[in-house]
């Protein structure tokens, strides 16, 4: 299949005054790394880097993310929402998945749900088709990775994983299209949060991730960093983000991290 590479020259018209300036690279080690850098070295508030291979990238808890060439959204954006308070920054990467979420209903009718915090989840399996990560970048900056399986066929997705592509679910996408979508719904999304100092009620955020969150209601098991593991019930996300969880005894607590997977059942 012959995947044409995204176009630049139509991404900076379709979103000028939208970002400060977006980049599209061949390749790189980790577009969150190259901003990151970039931060340090003074880019603007709303800077996007894409890179059509990335081949060191990381997803949360250190995995790596990778994806053959020209098949996929891989990309980061530099954000400074100075405006909001540091303990609310924890909203950042739900209110992404999100607007990753909503940006894939509005294009396509695959079947689409978020896995907490911010997995994307579609098709009939509830398989992964994208991840978030986002990072400090200094003070008042964070950086914000995406990585999206767009026109990855099935025989390119990893083994081993429960993952798909929205190509592999029926849904056939230009990437620059898609693109100029997404970062258009999340720089909105984004610049309400900001404006309402990142109060997750005054913007209806809490709200609507609760409804687009497939966790919420189902048993799971939580893998934490050390190595432990609790099973439980997923019962709601607090008001810092936190997956609040109901363990067998009935007592209930919430959880700032860790790898969540969806059971069918408690054993």
């Amino acid at each position: 299949m012959n995947n044409p590479a995204l176009d630049v020259t139509e991404l900076r018209a379709a979103l000028d005054g939208v970002v400060s300036g977006i980049e599209v690279v061949e390749a790189t080690g980790s577009t969150n790394a190259d901003l990151t850098a970039a931060s340090a070295a003074g880019a603007p508030d709303r800077t996007v880097l894409v890179a059509e291979l990335q081949n060191t990238g990381r997803g949360r808890l250190g995995r790596q993310w990778t994806s053959p060439p020209r098949v996929g959204l891989t990309f980061s954006v530099l954000l400074r929402p100075t405006e909001v308070p540091p303990h609310r920054l924890g909203w950042l990467p739900l209110l992404a998945g999100l607007s990753l979420l909503r940006t894939v209903r509005q294009l396509t009718s695959v079947d689409a749900a978020l896995k907490w915090p911010n997995d994307l989840l579609v098709g009939p399996r509830g398989a992964k088709c994208a991840g978030l990560l986002a990072e400090v970048a200094g003070p008042g900056a964070v950086v914000l990775g995406i990585g999206l399986n767009v026109r990855t066929r099935a025989e390119e997705l990893p083994e081993g994983v429960n993952a798909t592509s929205l190509l592999a679910e029926g849904a056939d996408l230009r990437r620059t299209d898609l693109l100029v979508a997404l970062l258009r719904r999340l720089l909105a999304d984004e610049a309400a949060w900001r404006a309402a100092a990142g109060d997750p009620e005054a913007v209806g955020l809490r709200e609507d991730y609760r409804a687009a969150c497939a966790t919420i209601g189902s048993p799971v098991r939580i893998e934490q960093p050390g190595g432990t593991s609790t099973v439980a019930t997923a019962v709601d996300v607090d008001t810092d983000g936190r997956l609040v969880i109901r363990d067998a005894t009935g007592a209930t607590r919430p959880v700032a991290a860790g790898d969540v997977v969806h059971l069918r059942a408690i054993p």
